[in-house]
């Protein structure tokens, strides 16, 4: 855990445009209700840098002294367990007043470093409950950021959000439980690329923007100036924006100040039920944030009544993030569609704006910008509009680009049948949804108890049997130990030798190289359409299961990585999608291709469980070396087999002309073996159906 209070900070104002995104950090900084703001968009467009920006232009706070909660002294409702006992005996709190915190979440927070945890050992050695503090109660009343919020475990990210929502931090360990308070503005940045966040997570955040590089050259160079100017001296370049910032801050300060007496009527919240019902979004939790943003926006335009610009900025911050419904889908927001139901719901502005007005109310910042400021490394983005998922694919290679071939669309996905891999025994931090393993980590189903040198995840049951031999033996020692009459003497005595780990398993993620045979023996167009579709399905199915995936075709006489291993699936699937088809079967070297490509994520980290997915006739007639093709590729299956790295073969031939290849290549693999038919549920189905018969 990290705070960034005292360092030089980019000013916020200083950032050229991105109007979208400093109002959706405006609107939560005045009203911390909104729910936080999720920033998605590809590296250096300035997503920290307007995070740490907005830091300094909240308010100081008062609070209680000695509190390690943070808490408001002027709230009594709000006041945490201790602060409520002090001020039945003492009356007034002692109060100081201190900067907004900003805490940076790092990726490699574990969950009792964010929640806090229990100190069990003194728990039960000293027969006292003592709480250690997480993260969560020292970004109480301040702003909490994630950087690449999407790397973060899925547990985590709900325990933050619920956290949020609630206001309130609950930690239960071993039948204890403790609340306090942690109100705090959650912002969380992520590159897509990288991979995404689960629906369920996505629908949490309050608002969300999408961000990209600028394309113009006059904003660039702004950019470029404004960065070198703030390198070469930080404290002057921080000077000339002082002003800027100080009527930025005084604005939020007087919106807050407002915003209690911003009200809505029956009308406001029928056009947003109704907008929400006629586009499709799930739940209610969007209405009720479009609702909150829009008197949050009423407030910081200085009115007291919502209007029409209110609901459609809130609807345009609110919604793209809740409108995706499958894996691979990109994201839309029609905003025709939106202006004219809320039009048709007695929502129309009454005072159509210029495009130069909407401009001109849209710039946040000061009258003269017109571009995008620079990240910590002095990128830059704009907003992109909406109706647009943005650009998460990045340039193809030449080679890919001149590869010749046919290309072929993907036939209708399906649900895939499960594809396990078996356990293994390695403890893994690494959270999935695939494959069994044991864990380090507090999570996981508890199988057994083990000795440690440092035990931080006491196994109870297991400490009390060992120590309850000891427990005659021990009470006669202490009754006779004369140094320590004052001390209290718990009904258990436990000593840290008696003190066990909990051995817990959970399913961990895999790193999926798909190898995918793209010679003529695949060109068959149905055979190809439906060998796409089984790769999509697969890619949905590790997209659920949170794995990496990687990609690999040959063809001709040579193998490509169209993908490297990667959290983004959604990239795996626009490069399938343009994958061309012809050429002989270099089997081998596609083989050879995925092993070090999975080699070298292994060698990265240690602990990743790689996975090959091959999807081949099984026939060869390439060779790397002077061994006959098929001969050579057994010989690199056997290579594969050895180094541990477990496989599965997907039969693409045509079940009317089946040779065995495929089987035999599995075989050498030491894999499992499936039909391209029976991946579906029907062919499962049917599968299961006659080995009953048999």
């Amino acid at each position: 855990m990290t705070t960034s209070v005292l360092r030089p900070v980019y000013p916020f104002t200083a950032i050229v445009g991105q109007e979208r995104l400093k109002r959706a950090l405006i609107l939560n900084a005045i009203n911390s209700r909104v729910g936080g703001v999720l920033i998605r968009g590809e590296k250096g467009t300035a997503k920290s840098t307007a995070v740490r920006g907005l830091a300094h232009l909240l308010p100081s706070i008062h609070v209680v002294e000695g509190c390690p909660y943070s808490c408001q002294p002027d709230r009594p409702a709000g006041l945490c367990v201790a602060c409520q006992g002090r001020s039945v005996e003492v009356g007034a709190l002692p109060t100081y007043e201190r900067p907004t915190r900003l805490v940076e979440l790092p990726v490699s927070a574990s969950e009792d470093r964010v929640v806090g945890a229990l100190d069990l050992e003194h728990a039960i050695t000293e027969g006292q409950r003592r709480f250690e503090p997480g993260l969560l109660a020292h970004v109480n009343r301040g702003l909490l950021y994630v950087d690449e919020v999407n790397l973060l475990d899925d547990h985590l990210v709900d325990l933050l959000l619920d956290a949020a929502a609630m206001g309130v931090n609950t930690v239960e360990r071993e039948g204890v439980s403790i609340s306090h308070p942690a109100r705090f503005i959650l912002v969380g940045t992520m590159n897509p690329e990288e991979g995404e966040l689960r629906p369920q997570l996505l629908d949490r955040f309050g608002l969300a923007v999408e961000v990209a590089g600028l394309l113009d050259v006059p904003s660039r160079v702004a950019v470029i100036e404004r960065r070198l100017s703030y390198e070469a001296d930080a404290h002057t370049f921080m000077a000339q924006w002082q002003q800027a910032e100080a009527e930025l801050a005084g604005r939020i300060a007087a919106a807050r100040e407002l915003l209690p007496i911003v009200v809505m009527d029956s009308s406001d919240m029928a056009a947003v039920a109704s907008l929400c019902i006629e586009l499709g979004v799930d739940g209610h939790r969007a209405d009720l944030t479009i609702l909150e943003t829009a008197r949050t926006h009423a407030a910081w335009s200085g009115r007291t009544r919502l209007g029409v610009e209110d609901i459609r900025i809130a609807a345009e911050l609110a919604l793209p993030h809740r409108m995706r419904r499958q894996p691979f889908t990109d994201i839309r927001l029609d905003e025709q569609r939106v202006a004219a139901i809320l039009e048709r719901n007695g929502k129309a502005a009454e005072h159509p704006a210029s495009g130069d007005e909407l401009k001109k109310k849209a710039n946040l910042s000061t009258p003269t910008e017109s571009g995008e400021g620079g990240d910590e490394q002095g990128g830059g983005g704009q907003v992109t509009p909406l109706g647009s998922a943005g650009s998460s694919e990045t340039s193809s290679p030449p080679s890919q680009n001149q590869a010749s071939g046919k290309q072929f669309e993907a036939d209708q996905m399906f649900r895939t049948r499960r594809l396990e891999a078996q356990s293994d025994r390695q403890q893994r931090r690494s959270p999935g949804k695939r494959t069994r393993t044991r864990t380090t980590r507090k999570q996981g189903r508890y199988i057994r108890s083990r000795r440690a040198e440092r035990v931080t995840d006491l196994a109870l049951d297991a400490t009390l049997r060992e120590a309850a031999v000891y427990q005659r033996k021990r009470r006669h020692e202490l009754a006779h130990t004369i140094a320590l009459p004052h001390r209290r003497r718990p009904k258990v005595l436990i000593q840290r030798s008696d003190m066990r780990q909990k051995v817990r398993v959970r399913r961990t993620r895999n790193a999926v190289c798909f190898v995918v045979d793209a010679s003529w023996s695949m060109a068959a167009e149905e055979r190809m359409q439906a060998t796409k579709a089984a790769v999509l399905s697969l890619l949905r199915d590790a997209y659920q299961r949170r794995d990496r995936v990687g990609l690999v075709s040959f063809q001709r006489d040579y193998a490509r990585v169209l993908l490297p291993l990667t959290n983004s699936v959604e990239l795996a699937q626009k490069r399938l999608q343009t994958m061309p088809t012809g050429g002989k079967t270099p089997l081998a070297r596609g083989m050879l291709t995925a092993f070090e490509l999975l080699e070298k994520a292994r060698r990265q980290d240690e602990e990743v469980l790689p996975l090959m997915v091959l999807l081949t006739d099984g026939q060869a007639n390439v060779a790397i070396s002077q061994l006959p093709p098929q001969q050579e590729a057994y010989q690199i299956a056997d290579l594969i087999a050895t180094r541990a790295i477990r496989a599965i073969v997907i039969d693409t031939e045509h079940p009317s002309f089946e040779r065995g290849l495929s089987r035999r290549l599995a075989e050498h693999l030491r894999g499992a073996y499936y039909r391209l038919e029976d991946l579906s549920d029907d062919g499962l189905v049917q599968a299961v159906r006659r080995q009953m018969q048999q």
